[in-house]
Order: structure tokens, then sequence, then C-alpha cells
């Protein structure tokens, strides 16, 4: 079973959670960020290269000194406050009229590297290692990671239970998306505890696979520095915000292309047509292995043809895969999604008017919309310990950051 526990959050004052919390570091270019940062806003922290005019370089050794100096002025100034115990919280997100509650906790770095927590795609480790960098630096999880679990009926109740009284936050963001956010009561901390620990066999990484893999190393590290080590320092923790599985909804990734490798339009058709049937078509793709694809202005329907995939391999299955193998490898000469400069991916939520704006400008070619993946395809694939191709799954919305942050001692 997984282990959890509470921790004293590092968080804002009620009045002013709007003028602190901000998107997700990855979220943002330098110069959006700098655009949005008001003065108290934790972009200052988490994307610190946007104090320098003109902008720094996201790792220079100014931009990490920077961004130690004003997480210690934030908390100086009281932008920032400790919470005087160890607490579970509630954050609650609204999107579109479906609401999705998470409980607030620290992990067990051990857990991932027992497989406990488990993922469905690759890391990079020159992520990894730009993100053990600032945990490193600020001795302190900033952003939270992204966890889905299985179902249980207790922590549903006690959620139930916090979220009908008064939130600490609640407030509206600049995509119109809702953010609230409770601290649980104490009666409650064991039980969460128990439950946890006594039914919760697996996370699953919904979103932040690096930021996961970098705590487990920065907690490793710091376990091999320590002569002393028992195992219960706050090193061993790291923030995640957990939702039950059937509230979060996978939206689609799909995939924009520069180029038809030597074809025309009319013969890319044609040689479509082996493996799809190809259909003039609009809108989203209704059903798996159903997709949509931009081309020359016009939107096409192209369906997979029996027989040209695996329903029983729980990767092969996947329209990520099966767009992988039969357009952009066998046709378009895409072997490696994640180096290949000729290809790029854009989040559903931008929609399929994003697509049609990156062919119609002439930067790509050919676009692709792909019917989104399942909770329970991903939760699957990572009980198996199989991958999945990369950029397969997009959460919405995003967590916000600094509405919590857990400090390493």
């Amino acid at each position: 079973m997984v282990r959890v526990k509470p921790f004293a959050a590092i968080r804002p004052p009620r009045g002013l959670v709007t003028e602190v919390a901000a998107p997700p570091y990855d979220v943002l270019n330098s110069e959006e960020a700098k655009r949005m940062a008001g003065e108290k806003s934790l972009l200052h922290i988490t994307k610190p290269e946007i104090d320098f005019d003109p902008i720094a370089g996201e790792h220079e050794q100014r931009t990490y000194d920077r961004a130690v100096e004003n997480f210690r002025i934030w908390k100086e100034k009281g932008w920032l406050v400790r919470d005087d115990r160890e607490r579970y919280y509630v954050y609650a997100q609204t999107m579109e009229g479906r609401t999705q509650y998470g409980i607030v906790l620290c992990a067990h770095t051990d857990d991932y590297a027992e497989g406990k927590i488990k993922k469905h795609e690759l890391t990079r480790k020159e992520k990894e290692d730009d993100r053990m960098v600032h945990v490193r630096i600020q001795n302190a999880n900033i952003e939270p990671v992204f966890f889905a679990f299985k179902d249980d009926a207790l922590l549903s109740e006690i959620v139930e239970k916090t979220v009908s009284g008064e939130p600490e936050y609640d407030f509206t963001d600049e995509n119109n998306f809702g953010h609230r956010f409770w601290v649980i009561d104490d009666a409650y901390t064991r039980a969460i505890t128990d439950e946890f620990t006594g039914k919760i066999d697996s996370f699953y990484v919904a979103d932040g696979h690096h930021r996961t893999a970098a705590a487990a190393r920065v907690g490793a590290e710091k376990k091999a520095r320590n002569p002393s080590h028992t195992g219960n320092e706050e090193y061993n923790w790291f923030m995640a915000v957990c939702f039950p599985q059937s509230q979060l909804k996978i939206i689609d990734y799909n995939r924009v292309v520069k180029d038809l490798n030597g074809f025309t339009e009319e013969g890319f058709l044609k040689a479509l047509e082996e493996d799809f049937e190809v259909l003039p078509g609009s809108g989203a793709p209704t059903a798996l292995h159903n997709f949509r694809m931009y081309l020359g202005g016009k939107w096409y329907s192209l369906t997979a043809r029996p027989g040209r995939y695996d329903d029983n391999d729980p990767i092969g299955v996947l329209d990520v895969t099966i767009l992988s193998n039969l357009v952009l490898d066998r046709l378009l000469g895409i072997k490696d999604l994640r180096t290949d400069k000729r290809i790029d991916f854009v989040g559903g939520i931008r929609g399929l008017g994003e697509l049609e704006r990156r062919v119609d400008s002439g930067e790509m070619k050919v676009a692709f919309a792909l019917y989104p993946v399942s909770m329970q395809q991903l939760m699957a694939i990572a009980d198996s310990g199989a991958i999945m191709p990369p950029k397969t799954t997009w959460f919405e919305p995003k967590l916000r950051s600094g509405l919590a942050i857990h400090s390493l001692d």
C-alpha cells in the first residue's frame, strides 16, 4: 500500500491568494510569464528569469540565486506563511461545469522507487535534472504533482464533509477555471492516513512525471548524504494532489507535421486509403480508431481499417500508436516523436481551430486530431508496467501553483 502523511503547507494568506497563485512553470514561456506576473506572483519564484531585463537564461546561476532569494522574501513579507501544524487539504478545480476534488498530501519517495507510484510515460534525464535543481536549491517542493487513485468511499465521504464548509480559497483564473481550497479538520487526519496506507495500493502519475522523478532522486540524494538517516526525515516526502480516477477526464493530445515527406496532397490521401477509410468529415473524432485530419484547407475523417491494430495489446490499440505506426512512421518518416523537429503537439484544450491556424499559416502542412485516451486505459497500461507513446495524455485544468508548498525540512 502507498505511504502518505499530512504536512504544514507554506501558503498565501486568504486575501493574497489571487496575487500569489500562478500557472505551472511549464505552461508559460518566459515572455508570457513576465507579462502575467504581478508583484507577488509565484512566477517570480518558479520562473525567476523574468526578473531580469533582458530576460535571463533559465539555467543561469543568477536565475537560480534569484529563485532562492525571492522565496525567502515572499516568506519574510508574509506573502507565503507556513501553517502551524501538519494538515491534509482539499483542492477542487472546476472546468466547464465539471469539478474534481483532490486531497493534498505528501507521498513517499520510496513508493516511486518501488513502483507503487506508477508512471505511464518515459522521462528525459535533462528535464529531471532541471527539476532536481529547483527542489535542491529551495529545499522544497514549490509545485505539486498530479496523481490519480482508485475511488475510495471513506476518502470521498471525508472530502464531501470538508467541502460542505467555507473554503479557505475560492477564485476563478484567467481561463475561467474555478479553484477552491479547504483545510481538512484535524479530526480526519488519522482516518485519511489509515485509509490510504490500508486500502490504496497505487498512485498513478497523471501529470508531473519529471517532478515526481526529480523529487524521488532528491530524496535518495539526501538519504545517501545523511549517515543518521532514519526514514522519517521530511526529505523522504514530496507534495501531491491526489484525485479519484472517476473524476478525471483526459483531453486529446493532437499532432501537427511540417511536411508530407515528399507526397503531394493527392498522393498522401491515396496512400492513406491502404490503412484507413478516408472521407470528408469535420468536428472532433467520434470514437476510438477514428481520426480527423486537416490538409489543404479541408477536414477529413480517417477510420482505421479492421486488422490494422490489435485490441488485445494495451499499447497497440491506442490511437496514438495507430497514427504513429501507420501514418507518422510509415508515410511521413517520423521515427522518434521525442526528437524529430518536423512534428509538434497541441493540447486539445486549444480546440480544432488551433490545428487549422497552424496549417493555414504555412507553419505546418497537416494536422491530426485524436480521440482521447481513457483513464481506464492509462491505469491498465501503468499496471502492466508498459509505457505509452510520447504526448499521449493531456489533463486539464492544470494544478495552480502557490496554493501549497512543501518544505523538505
